[in-house]
């Protein structure tokens, strides 16, 4: 991220009186932290759907409004207000439409569905790029009565044409990119364009003389069908209704205030749950301007940072933690000196926040925010995964009111989110008590067990696949996240890893990859990595901890090394092995890497910048012991493979054997390592007290 250049613009003053030792700094802190603990309570305010009373038997007349009632209601209460934002104007200009505009759209539009055929519960596709045109699709088709399929435009052609077939849509809306592709194959299948390139068939031309009526549409009709990522497996439908969305929307809010005056950016993919939910419904449920975004290319982020006037910024740890870097390598290039002010000012900073809730920050670093053309951020949500610490407490420090957030998919996604007022590094987000239910059921002697979720905005099941549906169920009725964590006693979401991924070792712990790979975040000159388990030895079955890591460009040119001569460098593995070294030493004996793979080719992700693990087999180039070994690990493996690898392991068989004789002692000692384990395996640092409670307060509460 060498686009950061903060030459000339870090003009910061500090009183040179300010002398306090760093004992005196500690001693105040932790005197005020005690003195202020009970404040710092979370504060449940008023609901914030309550203005819907308003409009209740007037626009609508259930528990919850429809998505395009939820727009019209917007309109009604904020008819001049930016709507829809981009720049796809001439020469990259700002257009905006307005609450009202939007609404005559989506109103325009749904008749035109209507004089078209369209009918209640017929499915209507929309694939492209986040836009205007694209939202006005989404809220139209629900309009008439219809049910959005968003699909991902990143996907190959073959995969849309198979979720097309999986969920027969009577039109498909894309991008000018692939409406040649499509147009050609439309096999009874009406194709329309979210650009103006097409003329007629341009989505803002379709329009109707004909009178029509609209159907009846209720909370609990289908709204959508999204399909997931398939990190893990085949994608699946995702039967999503009014109440799902609309009721995660508003009860999200309990932890977050959205202002009419914000602005939202829509950066990551809208069709995707969390970008769709939280950068698109949430906003227009209060009146908010959405910006979209259709590339994260630097020069236009910054341009539409700037020009945009963001406000609320959504993204997933990938994205800040770039972001994040940028600004320590910019400070870090004004010189010692000042790298070293600054970190005493953003230190400051977040003491000031945390002890007396003010934020000192944003004024302090104004300079680093302007560089960075954050400055009109009020706040930034992180989901997708959990973040960086350092990450977490920098965005913080420097003036920012830095949140995560969890869910899935299945959950119209939101289920937690960190409270602005009292927020929990360590945690992805507090639960929506007492409008959902989240518990851990089947907890190990680390307390950790399946997260497990009860409310509104649970899915109706997965599209066509009632078995599917059946097995993500408990008998009471709980949706099965497949997600490994534990909770405090506030509520706190605490995350280790995905079920299906966990590697058990010889001497019967667990191994959450996801911790171990979320230890690397801030380590730039690894591109990607993704941890996993290999046969160690043969004959006994034991399994080891492979990684797998695709280095960096900047890390390359530093070393002078291309691409295609990285897997046999030397100079490339000595690097990494570094690394690796580091996160060794912050793991348990028995989580430890002790293989390393380097990858020529990167890891295929999902535009949300998740791997996909389901699609990973790596050809090995090692010698016969090593081939055997991959071959064993791939045999969990499908698909697509990533070519040109070099595998070492990390140290002797012999040392690898101690290593099972290390695991059977800290089982041994299980009474005493209980508590300890969720803050040492995991990639957040926790605090003491938290890492000893954890455990405690969440087998009490699953007891219960």
């Amino acid at each position: 991220m060498s686009f950061w250049n903060f030459s000339d613009r870090i003009s910061i003053k500090v009183n040179s009186r300010l002398t306090l030792k760093k004992s005196q700094v500690g001693f105040i802190q932790r005197f005020l932290k005690e003195r202020l603990k009970k404040s710092m309570k979370p504060i449940r305010k008023e609901v914030s759907w309550k203005f819907l009373d308003e409009f209740r038997g007037k626009v609508f007349d259930s528990t919850w409004p429809t998505l395009p009632q939820v727009l019209h209601i917007s309109q009604i209460r904020f008819p001049d207000r930016p709507c829809f934002v981009d720049f796809e104007g001439v020469a990259g200009a700002k257009n905006s439409l307005t609450y009202t505009q939007v609404w005559n759209k989506v109103v325009e539009l749904s008749n035109w569905f209507i004089a078209n055929g369209v009918k209640k519960g017929d499915r209507v596709a929309v694939s492209g790029k986040n836009s205007p045109e694209w939202a006005t699709v989404y809220f139209a088709a629900m309009n008439a009565g219809a049910i959005i399929v968003p699909i991902d435009y990143a996907l190959h052609e073959n995969e849309i044409e198979n979720l097309l077939k999986a969920s027969k849509p009577v039109m498909l809306f894309v991008d000018e990119e692939k409406y040649e592709v499509f147009s050609k194959k439309k096999k009874g299948l009406k194709i329309y364009s979210l650009s103006p390139k097409y003329g007629k068939l341009y989505v803002y031309n379709l329009k109707t003389e004909k009178k029509v009526k609209l159907p009846e549409v209720s909370e609990k009709d289908t709204a959508a069908i999204l399909f997931t990522s398939g990190t893990t497996g085949i994608p699946k439908g995702v039967v999503l209704t009014h109440e799902n969305l609309v009721s995660d929307c508003f009860i999200a809010q309990q932890n977050l205030i959205i202002l009419e005056t914000d602005v939202f950016y829509a950066l990551l993919p809208v069709h995707h749950a969390y970008t769709m939910q939280a950068a698109m419904i949430c906003p227009v449920s209060c009146g908010a301007s959405i910006v979209f975004g259709k590339s994260m290319a630097v020069s236009r982020l910054m341009k539409e940072l700037k020009e945009g006037g963001i406000t609320l910024m959504l993204g997933v740890p990938l994205l800040y933690n770039k972001l994040y870097s940028g600004i320590l390598k910019g400070v870090a290039a004004k010189g010692k000196a000042v790298s070293l002010l600054i970190k005493f000012i953003m230190n400051l900073s977040y003491f000031v926040k945390i002890v007396f809730k003010k934020n000192i920050g944003h004024f302090l670093l104004k300079s680093v925010l302007e560089a960075a053309n954050l400055t009109t951020i009020r706040v930034a949500i992180c989901g997708g995964g959990p973040l960086a610490s350092s990450v977490f407490k920098g965005f913080n420090a420097m003036g920012i009111d830095f949140i995560q957030g969890y869910g899935l998919t299945e959950t119209s996604p939101i289920v937690a989110l960190n409270p602005l007022e009292h927020f929990k590094i360590e945690s992805v987000g507090q639960d929506f008590s007492p409008w959902e239910e989240v518990k851990i059921i089947n907890p190990n002697e680390e307390g950790i067990g399946e997260i497990v979720i009860k409310g509104p905005m649970v899915m109706k099941g997965y599209y066509n696949m009632p078995d599917e549906t059946k097995a993500v169920f408990t008998e009471d009725g709980y949706f099965k996240t497949g997600d490994l964590g534990w909770m405090d006693s506030e509520h706190y979401i605490m995350l280790s890893g995905r079920a299906k991924n966990v590697i058990v070792t010889d001497g019967g712990k667990n191994v959450y990859p996801e911790e171990i790979e979320d230890s690397f975040q801030l380590y730039y000159d690894v591109e990607q990595i993704m941890v996993r388990s290999y046969i160690m030895d043969a004959e006994h079955k034991s399994e080891g901890i492979e990684s797998l890591i695709y280095p960096s460009d900047d890390m390359l040119a530093r070393l002078g090394v291309e691409r295609k001569d990285s897997v046999t460098s030397d100079a490339v593995f000595a690097e990494l092995k570094a690394i690796v070294d580091k996160v060794n030493k912050t793991l348990q004996p028995y989580a430890r890497i002790s293989k390393i793979t380097v990858l020529q080719e990167p890891l295929e992700m999902t535009t949300t910048k998740k791997v996909k693990r389901n699609l990973l087999n790596v050809k090995n180039t090692e010698k016969a012991p090593a081939k055997k070994t991959a071959k064993s690990a791939a045999k969990k493996t499908t698909a697509k493979p990533t070519s040109a690898v070099k595998t070492k392991t990390v140290g002797k068989p012999a040392a690898e054997k101690k290593t099972v004789a290390v695991k059977k002692t800290v089982k041994a000692s299980a009474k005493t390592e209980v508590k300890k384990a969720p803050a040492k395996t995991a990639a957040k640092t926790q605090t003491k007290t938290a890492a000893k409670k954890a455990p405690a307060e969440k087998t009490k509460k699953t007891k219960k």
